[in-house]
C-alpha cells in the first residue's frame, strides 16, 4: 500500500512539474499612486527640465520562469502632463509639442521581450505619441514582487528610455542640447 501511495505520488507530482507556467497577468496600481511616468530632456543646454504625466493606465503579465513571453500595454492622458508650471504645461499641451487637443491619448504596446541579464529586460514595443508611431526599446530592471500587507500579490519594474522628438513630429526646436526626451518609468503591478 505504501508502495503505491509513493507511487502515485511521484507520478503525479512528475504531471503538476511538466504543467506549462502560466504567466500572472497584473494592473498597473495607478490608484495608490505607486507607478509614474517620468520625462527630463535638457532646456536649451543649460538646465534639465522635469516632468510627469498625471494620469496613465496600463497591465502586464510576467512569468519570472519565462520573462520573454510577458507583455505590456499602457495609456497615457497627454493632456496631464505637469512640468510644474502653469504657462509651460499650456505650451507642451499645444501643436507645437504633444498638441494634446488632437491627439490626447499616448500608448505603448509591447510586441517582444528579451532577457539581458538576471532580472533585466529589454522590451521592445510601439509607442505611438503625437500621432505618430515609433518602435522603441525600453531598458527594464524587475524591482521586486511578493506578498502585499492587504492580501495581494504584487511585481514592480523600473525602465527608461530615450525618444527623439523629431521621430515624433514634435516641432518646437529648443536646440541642439534638447532633441532627446528621457523617459523614466516606475511600474508597480497588483496580480488580478
Amino acid at each position: 500500500m505504501l508502495k503505491k501511495s509513493l507511487l502515485a505520488l511521484a507520478v503525479s507530482s512528475i504531471g503538476v512539474m511538466s504543467l506549462p507556467a502560466l504567466a500572472d497577468n497584473y494592473v498597473i496600481d495607478t490608484k495608490g499612486a505607486h507607478a509614474s511616468i517620468n520625462f527630463s530632456i535638457k532646456h536649451l543646454g543649460y538646465s534639465v527640465l522635469t516632468g510627469r504625466f498625471d494620469k496613465f493606465e496600463g497591465e502586464f503579465s510576467y512569468d519570472p520562469a519565462k520573462p520573454e513571453a510577458s507583455t505590456i500595454n499602457v495609456t497615457i492622458d497627454t493632456t496631464s502632463i505637469n512640468s510644474n508650471h502653469a504657462e509651460r504645461d499650456k505650451h507642451l499641451r499645444s501643436a507645437d509639442f504633444l498638441n494634446v487637443e488632437k491627439f490626447p491619448k499616448a500608448t505603448f504596446v509591447s510586441k517582444s521581450v528579451k532577457p539581458d541579464g538576471k532580472d533585466e529586460f529589454d522590451i521592445i514595443g510601439d509607442l505611438t505619441l503625437n500621432g505618430v508611431t515609433k518602435s522603441v526599446t525600453i531598458e527594464v530592471e524587475k524591482v521586486g514582487e511578493g506578498k502585499d500587507p492587504w492580501g495581494g500579490y504584487r511585481a514592480g519594474f523600473s525602465g527608461e528610455t530615450e525618444i527623439k522628438l523629431k521621430d515624433f513630429n514634435i516641432k518646437m526646436d529648443l536646440g541642439p542640447a534638447s532633441q532627446t526626451v528621457k523617459l523614466e518609468l516606475e511600474v508597480e503591478g497588483v496580480k488580478k
